[in-house]
Parts: structure tokens; C-alpha cells; sequence
């Protein structure tokens, strides 16, 4: 069983920079792919990135590419995702999702956090 919470959430002007954290628990942490993902109004929850358990491989999507980086500290438990020049259209509830590797859907979600870019 994985626990996950999201923080980091803001205001940011257009072009700004923030940085979300996913608090995980359970002892197995490591062994677990996260992703984060990410739901606009009136839209439907879309991909951001994803990462293995060991950080070897990251994955983004088309839209956030060269921009966000995501990263984690198995010692501490934690996913980030860095995001830089940020868009309006970047405006969304983000989740932290984990699964095993060998699974294809992930069973664990945060709660998520607000993210409003302002033009």
C-alpha cells in the first residue's frame, strides 16, 4: 500500500517556475514507477511525466517537454517535478499516481494540487 501527497501547488505568473513534491509512504517506495499527472477544467486528467523506480528512465509528454523535469529521493520518499517557463495552459490540478512496474495502471493516487498560471 502506497500513500501519496502532493504539495507545492501555487499562483505563478506566465514564464515563472514552480516546484511540486510527492510525499510517498511505505518502505518499498523504490520499486514503484511515478507518474504525474494533470486535469484542466473541463478537460480530461492528460499525462505529464513519469519516472522508474530506480530514476534510470523519465518519460514527458509532447506538451511539457524541455520545460518540466521530474526527479526523486528514494531515501526520502519523494517525487518532484520541476516546472519551468510556465503557460497558462499549464493551469491544472497535478497528481502524483505510483504503480509497480509490472503493472500498467497505476493504483495509487494523491489528492492534487492547484496550479494557476496567470497570463
Amino acid at each position: 500500500q502506497v500513500q501519496l501527497v502532493e504539495s507545492g501547488g501555487g499562483l505563478v505568473q506566465g514564464g515563472g517556475s514552480l516546484r511540486l513534491s510527492c510525499a510517498a509512504s511505505g518502505r518499498t517506495f523504490s520499486s514503484y514507477v511515478v507518474g504525474w499527472f494533470r486535469q484542466a477544467p473541463g478537460k480530461e486528467r492528460e499525462f505529464v511525466a513519469s519516472i522508474s523506480g530506480g530514476a534510470s528512465r523519465t518519460y514527458y509528454a509532447d506538451s511539457v517537454e524541455g520545460r518540466f523535469t521530474i526527479s526523486r529521493d528514494n531515501a526520502g520518499n519523494t517525487v518532484y517535478l520541476q516546472m519551468n517557463s510556465l503557460k497558462p495552459d499549464d493551469t491544472a490540478v497535478y497528481y502524483c499516481a505510483a504503480r509497480r512496474a509490472a503493472r500498467s495502471t497505476y493504483d495509487y493516487w494523491g489528492q492534487g494540487t492547484q496550479v494557476t498560471v496567470s497570463s
